[in-house]
């Protein structure tokens, strides 16, 4: 009788022992695939969250599994802290050995420019070609480091994003290889909205910041179209003193500068540029008026001037329309620029999204996001913007 239990009790304890066995074995192997991060709850960011408190808090309760065998068998709640969540997800420099390393030192002495000018790659390869291109030495999230040195920076690309495949297959394909060049420790992270609600390309900025920082200690972020690509080296992706215009000259506008308060397209923060203009704005629905709103948090908020490179080497080529239809101009774009409201009560700590999953792709993180649009009329409300009268048109009286 005894016996017989004995076995019973060394059988299951056997089972038991080689599923835990399996399950260690199997996420070592799986390590470097693509995994997804599903939240049970969406989690939602409303108006007046403590920013610094959602960037530092715990995820509790989270799905984590393998995005190539989804299936009830291979789900397992995890119930960990951020940095445990990372450890797993997100490859990051041994300490030691990085720091024994000399600083990383990409030379533009050279004075013949045609040696740093890129060839740009024209040709629209599917996910799994653009992986074999530059996806040998990736880790996984599309985060790269060099070996062979230590970067001053940690760069934090993000690209505001909404059905737009073939640019981002073009934009991936030519951006890995400039910004490895450049031997920068970099990720690229995709903030794509869904839903029906108008295009808010700002508000995906600010995403991108709160969850990047959730998974490494960036210093550097560069806020970039999907649509443009460089064609210098010398356009070195870095941070500075003051923010960064980037993308000086474009082919479409024949490589000029359109005016002297430009500041679209691709530009450049510290850490603390952003935090201290507040971020971007979130009250830009659909095209236009949020590269000019944060040209001015930049010179009346953090009281700084934007920085340029040359003409001459801040250069891109912007990928044609690929069946893409640009957003209706924001009607009220002027309204709320030119109205002067205090940028302490909108931006960073006004950001309210829904976020569904993150998404660890070889190339890139994916972060899917729905934004909570407000009417003119309640921006208009909450910022105390008053309206703009319209002037009578003068008549001239007969005589």
């Amino acid at each position: 009788m005894f016996q017989n239990r004995r076995t019973i009790l060394l059988f299951i304890c056997s089972i038991v022992f080689v599923q835990a066995l399996y399950y260690i074995v199997t996420l070592q192997v799986k390590h470097n695939q693509t995994r997804l991060i599903n939240f049970p709850s969406i989690i939602s960011y409303e108006q007046g969250s403590d920013i610094e408190k959602i960037i530092v808090q715990d995820i509790k309760n989270v799905t984590y599994f393998n995005n190539t065998s989804i299936s009830k068998e291979s789900i397992r709640e995890l119930k960990s802290s951020v940095d445990d969540l990372i450890s797993i997800n997100f490859t990051k420099p041994d300490p030691i050995i990085y720091n024994s390393l000399p600083i990383c030192n990409f030379s533009i002495s050279n004075n013949d420019s045609s040696i740093y000018k890129v060839t740009i790659n024209k040709d629209i390869n599917p996910f799994n070609i653009i992986e074999k291109h530059h996806g040998f030495d990736l880790h996984i999230g599309g985060h790269w480091f060099p070996k062979t040195c230590q970067t001053e920076q940690r760069l934090a690309i993000i690209v505001c994003y909404r059905n737009r495949e073939p640019h981002l297959k073009l934009f991936l394909d030519n951006i890995h290889p400039f910004l490895k060049q450049q031997q920068l420790d970099y990720t690229i992270f995709i903030v794509n909205q869904h839903g029906y609600e108008q295009f808010n390309r700002a508000m995906l900025f600010n995403v991108g910041v709160i969850e990047a920082l959730k998974l490494y200690s960036f210093n550097c972020f560069i806020f970039h179209d999907v649509d443009l690509l460089p064609e210098d080296l010398r356009n070195v992706y870095k941070c500075g003193e003051k923010p960064r215009h980037m993308s000086v000259a474009v082919d479409k506008f024949h490589y000029r500068l359109l005016y002297s308060t430009l500041f679209g397209g691709v530009t450049a923060f510290s850490v603390s540029d952003f935090m201290g203009a507040n971020g971007y704005p979130t009250i830009y629905w659909g095209w236009g008026g949020e590269d000019d709103d944060m040209y001015l948090r930049v010179v009346k908020k953090l009281k700084k001037s934007i920085t340029r490179y040359p003409v001459s080497i801040a250069r891109y080529k912007m990928i044609r329309t690929l069946n893409h239809t640009s957003g209706k101009p924001n009607p009220d774009r002027y309204t709320i620029l030119y109205s002067k409201y205090n940028y302490d009560h909108d931006g960073l700590n006004t950001t309210n999204y829904k976020l569904h999953n993150i998404v660890f792709n070889k190339l890139y993180i994916l972060i899917n996001v729905t934004l909570k649009e407000e009417s003119f009329e309640q921006i208009r409300m909450r910022l105390n913007i008053k309206k703009r009268e319209t002037k009578k048109p003068i008549r001239k009286k007969k005589v």
